[in-house]
């Protein structure tokens, strides 16, 4: 059953969050970063990313960029840009965008039930990608950025945050991207024991995004553990930072797929090796794109036209009880990307991109314009199927999932012993 607790949040003053709030670290690209430091210098991106405050050229990884990161959180705690709670609390955090409001319960989830699998993971990690994460948590022995986690929604966990948002947040900001962020402080004693004992009757949370930053907190945590074989189990370096969502309130975007080349094969011939395995209908010019209205459908934009393409139920039938194969991004990639297109490993093949739903399709178009050939339009993986690949302990391909909105860094940290 899932282990969760409140904790002595670290956290912006007031007069500060507008600044501080800041998207993922990962989201950017090592310009980007620097460039949107520089522009921000009190934003979290600053910490998060701690060679921004190097010249472009120095060694991203070196030691002594991970300690400035800690001298910065350092820093700002004494000159009161962060603040620290005095006392453990949960705090609910919804994110609204295009009038839509999703909330979540900000806590500190267990690694034993990450080691354990009772908190489900439906990515496989990349240590190299770990590596950087491991560094950043141990030095400053903090998790700056939340793990986002779903869960199967509880009715009275439902009621309980309802009635906590009729009060006044302690923040409420919109970010440059229109995404409005409030928070709220749950420090009412008898409000937390029932959170805490409504989580401990699920007997699973899963990683809905974040997979690389849950493994490197659960590795720093283990690493922790060792350094203090008298450990008693509820230190703070046990728990993790986590924003927990009931699962009916998410939504998953597209993840499109852009590609190189036809592998050698004239549009017509491609054309026609697809029409084994789909229906094939053009429906539109450039301009207009199409999007894929139920599962098993894609968009195929291919010189200046959009196509739809249903696989055919023959194909449909077979795949229906294996939870991986039967995702649309699976099968795409085994019935068109490997066979026809010759990409059999998407991580790692140059000759294909992803672009996430939240670009929009004409995002495809101006690719296809630029430097590619063609483009899939998908529709989304569904909360159900992330369930169904995680609960069967499986793993889906790479790029099946886009989230939004994303929860920003810099509001809530979850500080631990060294």
């Amino acid at each position: 059953m899932a282990v969760i607790r409140p904790f002595s949040a670290i956290r912006p003053d007031p007069e500060w969050v507008s600044d501080v709030a800041a998207l993922p670290y990962d989201v950017y690209s090592r310009k980007e970063a620097w460039d949107e430091a520089l522009r921000h210098p009190h934003s979290f991106l600053n910490i998060d990313r701690p060679e921004t405050q190097f010249k472009e050229d120095h060694d991203m990884y070196a030691p002594e960029v991970y300690e400035k990161a800690s001298d910065m959180l350092q820093e700002w705690l004494r000159s009161g840009i962060l603040l620290k709670e005095d006392k453990p609390c949960y705090y609910i955090y919804a994110l609204t965008m295009d009038g839509r409001t999703q909330a979540g319960l900000a806590a500190c989830s267990a690694i034993d039930d990450y080691v354990q699998g009772v908190i489900r993971k439906h990515e496989n990690t990349r240590e190299e990608k770990e590596l950087d994460r491991i560094r950043h948590v141990d030095v400053t022995s903090m998790q700056t950025g939340p793990i986002f986690l779903a869960y199967r929604h509880d009715a009275r966990m439902d009621e309980l945050t309802a009635q906590v948002m009729k009060s006044t947040p302690l923040y409420d900001i919109t970010t440059e991207d229109g995404i409005r962020h409030s928070i709220w402080r749950v420090d009412d004693p008898e409000r937390i024991q029932e959170i805490t004992w409504i989580f401990s009757g699920m007997p699973h949370t899963y990683i809905a995004d974040g997979h690389h930053r849950a493994a490197s907190a659960v590795k720093v945590g283990l690493m922790r553990r060792a350094a203090h074989p008298a450990y008693q189990g509820n230190e703070e370096f046990n728990f993790f930072l986590s924003v927990l969502f009931p699962e009916n309130q998410l939504r998953i975007f597209d993840y499109n797929r852009v590609v190189k080349d036809l592998n050698g094969l004239s549009e017509s011939e491609f054309l026609e090796k697809l029409s084994d395995c789909f229906d094939v209908h053009e429906v539109s010019g450039a301009g207009i794109p199409y999007r894929p209205q139920v599962k098993g459908e894609f968009g195929l934009f291919l010189a200046e036209t959009w196509y739809a393409l249903r696989v055919k139920p023959s194909y449909a039938a077979e795949l229906s009880d294996d939870p991986v194969k039967a995702l649309d991004v699976s099968i795409l990639q085994d019935l068109v990307l490997d066979p026809l297109l010759g990409i059999h490993d998407p991580k790692t093949d140059h000759r294909i991109d992803f672009i996430g739903g939240i670009r929009g399709l004409s995002e495809l178009e101006r690719r296809v314009h630029t430097d590619m050939t063609l483009a899939f339009s998908m529709y989304p993986t569904s909360l159900d199927e992330l369930f169904r690949v995680a609960d069967a302990g499986l793993l889906m391909p790479p790029k099946s999932t886009w989230f939004e909105p994303k929860l920003r860094s810099g509001l809530l940290i979850h500080a631990f012993e060294r």
